[in-house]
């Protein structure tokens, strides 16, 4: 941070009195020692100012040196219930160089003496603080310039660019005198409207539909402010129902928007979709086969005929406008993850956000290897992403892998206990839920042919064909239990399934 405590001022009628080749014109750092010492001299004539002001305002938002110091101890001491005055703050300074510089003890009482009023405080806090972010400002543009020129073969442009926008981000972020405390009315008035729209969708859908009625009836759709876990083993289908859930979010926008209807009571959402283990291309290939009802491994292996090759372009072409976004950038850390989701929101929108998987993201401030080191980097992955959902008031859905622990177990269904080693996941999601399809474990289980045990085995398969369970595990604001749905595997679709009571029956 800059100080200016030996910057000279040059009033006006200094300048009228310079020759031509003594007016040098330069930039004055941004500060305003009247502001500092208004603010000040409020605060010792009145402690209860420094309530107003502590939230945002620190002591290095000061310009001049003495004035963080001075800031400083009245804040210790305000903390610590004291009374702050000149006389019982002079005591912190009595061998103080750089408030002796000013004028010692009795520049303390002088700015009391100053203090014409503490109505303003506030207003002069928060033009300190402006003043304090321009710093801010000039500091970090003077090295963006100066790592730009500085070739570093270990820091691409790119990364550059990203930790630029990061602390810019950071920047505006932080400080702000809008955060704390608010009174239960303002938060009522937003629960109410959030039921409100709630109401106005017939009661069905209460956040960002997932194209599934079984599962809005379950948990009223994708909620502001919620990360939602998505976990389960290998071939279970947790990418095919994130990128279904992805495009009915998004289809849903766009029809809507088309419609006319306001923002706030669009069920749909812009998506961006971060594909850390597919490649853009390929998700999409997916959702072109889910919609035009083709098998994707025959779209992959050029097994069409014209016909449907035709058909998969007019799909293609109905597909056009979407808000559907993907970032198939391998090995992202969960910093440059931020970065790009706030700038797709500035810039497109950003309404709902989905990570496949969490265990690809990378953490930034873990460093070595091991078990443990691993298991506090999931811990910090999972905490910035719903710092993420918090801070752009929208839901976050997680994908994450399960342990091959649950293979060993005759009962493959997934428990939260499955999460147990995978740090905070459990602790940090609004609502944890598995996909589980015991059609999948049924067939790796088929008994010699021509046995009775053989026909059990065919007709127990009947019943479990397509079938898949959505498991909501933990849910913070509803109930738990599960969801069936029916899976297409050729075509990686999931859709919502009619009710079967004998299995629903046989299964508790």
């Amino acid at each position: 941070m800059s100080d200016t405590s030996e910057i000279p001022i040059i009033q006006d009628n200094d300048r009228s009195e310079m020759s031509d080749e003594d007016k040098i014109t330069y930039k004055e750092i941004p500060h305003s020692l009247e502001a500092e010492q208004a603010l000040l001299g409020a605060i010792l004539v009145n402690n209860d100012v420094m309530e107003k002001v502590q939230d945002f305002l620190l002591p290095d938002h000061f310009a001049n040196g003495a004035h963080k110091k001075i800031y400083a101890a009245c804040q210790t001491m305000i903390e610590k219930g004291q009374l702050v005055t000149p006389v019982t703050l002079k005591p912190f300074f009595a061998k103080d160089e750089l408030l002796d510089e000013v004028g010692g003890g009795t520049y303390l009482s002088k700015l009391a003496a100053s203090a014409i009023t503490i109505i303003n405080a506030v207003d002069y806090g928060l033009l300190i603080y402006d003043h304090a972010v321009r710093r801010n400002l000039i500091d970090l543009g003077t090295e963006i310039v100066n790592k730009a020129y500085a070739f570093d073969v270990d820091e691409t442009s790119k990364e550059q660019i990203e930790e630029a926008e990061k602390q810019l981000y950071n920047m505006a972020d932080s400080g702000t005198a809008e955060g704390g405390f608010k009174d239960f009315k303002t938060s009522a008035i937003t629960a109410v409207n959030v039921i409100g729209a709630a109401l106005r969708r017939k009661g069905d859908l209460a956040g960002i539909t997932t194209g599934f009625e079984s599962i809005n009836r379950k948990i009223g759709g994708l909620h502001k402010s919620d990360l939602l876990i998505i976990a389960g083993r290998p071939a279970m289908g947790k990418t095919a129902l994130a990128t279904n859930i992805a495009f009915n979010a998004a289809k849903a926008w766009k029809h809507d928007k088309d419609l006319g209807i306001p923002d706030d009571e669009n069920k749909g959402a812009v998506v961006g979709f971060f594909s850390l283990e597919m490649s853009s291309d390929q998700l999409a290939s997916r959702i072109l086969a889910e919609q035009a009802g083709m098998s994707s491994q025959n779209m992959r292996q050029g097994k069409l005929t014209q016909e449907e090759f035709n058909k998969l372009s007019r799909v293609a072409v109905e597909l056009e406008g979407l808000p559907l976004y993907i970032d198939d950038t391998p090995g992202l850390t969960i910093g440059a993850l931020r970065t790009r989701a706030r700038r797709l929101q500035r810039q497109k929108g950003l309404g709902l956000l989905i990570v496949d998987y969490l265990q690809l993201l990378r953490g930034t401030g873990i460093k070595g290897k091991g078990v443990e080191n691993r298991v506090q980097e999931v811990s910090e992955i999972t905490r910035g992403l719903k710092g993420l959902a918090k801070e752009l008031s929208i839901p976050v859905v997680a994908l994450s892998q399960l342990s091959r622990t649950i293979e060993s177990r005759d009962n493959k269904r997934p428990l939260l206990s499955d999460l147990r080693e995978s740090g905070t996941i459990e602790q940090d999601a609004d609502m944890v839920t598995f996909v589980y399809r015991p059609e999948y474990y049924h067939n790796q289980q088929e008994p010699d042919t021509g046995t009775a045990e053989h026909m059990k085995w065919l007709e127990d398969g009947e019943k479990l064909f397509g079938l898949a369970e959505f498991i909501i595990g933990k849910q913070r604001h509803g109930p738990t239990g599960i969801v069936e749905l029916q899976f297409e595997a050729e075509i990686t679709k999931f859709s919502d399934r009619p009710l079967s009571p004998e299995y629903h029956a046989e299964k508790h």
